[in-house]
């Protein structure tokens, strides 16, 4: 819809339009989007069976919001796209500081221009994306910057007196009059200026100072707080509390499939990223695996939670860490390896906090111990992790007999974190059994992606402690387990990537 061609107030009155709430807004425009069957909030997956609907009856409800829950849960993502249940534009009187209505104007100043112009009145039209405003809650946030003071200055300037209701200037929440505000991380508010929302909520109206105020303010308000807040460093009060409509609580993505296509959607990867290096699936279940160990971790303090920026910062380190490998080598293109995870582990460091056991560990073996629980997460989904005896034999059988042989007989496989793709595959190859093991459990891999499922193979057996696995100077060294306990390295810890 193109910006209407009505400028005065006259042309509006002729057009046949009448007032609307924003409240009846989002109200006509979310029905007409669920007879539609139409996505109201496109691109937040996981919710579609839990927070989208309690957030549809809210809006239906006319309620104000409170989004409560862990961080990276796309609290404010939900804020921002109510924007969409807006309409289009809307007609303002021209000159108004707080986006009044033409036929329903609520400020003396715009009472006053009506007055003096009627019909000929300036119409200006504001579009639903100018209808959103949003304040980080800090402690040095003000009464005057969310609601209004006297100003000096204007009072100056106009040479009026402060007892003028011209001498105010208006904070951000009047200026959002028929707009959408949204305060994030509420309970870090201020008690006095929380307190100061009461009418607001409640009335509709403000209270600047000493002035009688009655601007019935039309604004839907979202909130979002986090359960931490109400002990670290504020709370709700409750007063406030009992006048937000509707608490909502959010969550992480449930299951694996659906936190691997949230990083997938949200990772910023370059063009060059996404044509020349091939992602195998199980190497990005692998990654998201990680975010889901350390939300079980007992390293990690559970009630700070594990943002979902977390799985992205991983996918795009990674991918990143096999760019540059590749350039290195002098690869065109590449395929994502096991090893290429350990490059995240930056991106790890900086995304979690630790309980008192994890400060002892340290982030550096926090994460790498995320990184092994992961692997051998995925090595058993595809692989046989117990033996199995089969009839008339004295032992169960170990599928993985031909490879721990191998190693046992004094023989090594070193893969340099620069390896070329072809040096990789042929390194790999010498050892025995393991392209028969991926042929038979992972059948559908690509040539290249084959060689990816080895190396998981080999990480897999080294997490169960049937071989050893060790880097030095940015290569991985996989040799015997015995040999390696004998050599002074543990089997299935990692040095320095």
């Amino acid at each position: 819809m193109t910006k209407p061609e009505i400028h005065t107030l006259g042309e509006l009155k002729k057009s046949g339009y009448r007032p609307k709430s924003i409240r009846h807004e989002i109200r006509s425009n979310l029905l007409g989007a669920l007879k539609d069957n139409t996505s109201v909030f496109p691109g937040i997956l996981g919710y579609e069976h839990t927070v989208i609907p309690d957030v549809e009856r809210a809006l239906l409800a006319g309620h104000n919001i409170n989004f409560l829950g862990l961080r990276g849960q796309a609290k404010t993502r939900l804020a921002r796209q109510m924007v969409n249940l807006l309409d289009e534009w809307i007609p303002v009187i021209d000159g108004s500081e707080l986006n009044e209505d033409p036929l329903n104007p609520i400020s003396r100043q715009a009472k006053q221009i009506l007055i003096e112009k009627g019909d000929e009145t300036p119409v200006n039209w504001m579009h639903r994306s100018s209808r959103y405003a949003e304040k980080l809650a800090t402690p040095d946030v003000t009464v005057a910057d969310l609601i209004g003071d006297v100003d000096p200055i204007k009072a100056a300037n106009l040479r009026i007196s402060y007892s003028d209701e011209k001498a105010i200037h208006y904070g951000m929440i009047p200026r959002s009059n028929r707009c959408i505000f949204v305060i994030n991380e509420l309970p870090d508010l201020q008690p006095r200026i929380q307190v100061a929302l009461f009418n607001i909520l409640q009335e509709g109206d403000i209270q600047i100072r000493g002035f009688q105020l009655r601007i019935p303010l039309d604004i839907q308000f979202v909130f979002t707080a986090n359960p931490e807040d109400y002990t670290n460093r504020g709370s709700i009060v409750t007063p406030l509390k009992d006048r937000i409509g509707s608490q909502i609580l959010t969550h992480y993505p449930k299951d694996i499939e659906t936190g691997m296509s949230i990083t997938r959607q949200e990772a910023r990867l370059s063009e060059e990223q996404h044509k020349s290096i091939t992602a195998p699936e199980f190497i990005l279940r692998l990654m998201e695996t990680i975010s889901f160990s350390a939300r079980e971790s007992e390293f990690v303090d559970q009630k700070s939670g594990v943002s979902a920026r977390m799985g992205i910062g991983i996918y795009e380190a990674v991918m990143a860490g096999a760019e540059r490998r590749m350039v290195k080598a002098g690869d065109r293109t590449t395929c994502l390896r096991v090893a290429d995870i350990y490059s995240a582990i930056p991106a790890i460091n900086g995304k979690v906090e630790m309980v008192y056991e994890g400060e002892q560990e340290g982030p550096y073996n926090v994460a790498v111990n995320l990184i092994i629980q992961s692997i051998r997460k995925e090595f058993e989904r595809h692989f046989p992790v117990e033996e199995k005896k089969r009839k008339g034999d004295k032992k169960p059988l170990d599928p993985y007999r031909e490879i721990t042989r191998w190693f046992s007989a004094g023989n090594a496989l070193i893969l340099p974190a620069d390896m070329k793709d072809g040096d990789y595959a042929l390194a790999l190859s010498e050892v025995p059994g393991l392209a028969d093991l991926i042929d038979k459990h992972l059948p559908d891999l690509g040539p290249a992606e084959k060689y990816a499922g080895m190396e998981l193979l080999l990480h897999g057996l080294a997490a169960m402690s049937k071989i050893s696995v060790r880097t030095l100077n940015e290569e991985v060294h996989f040799s015997d387990l015995l040999g390696s306990i004998f050599n002074g390295a543990e089997g299935a810890d990692n040095d320095e990537f």
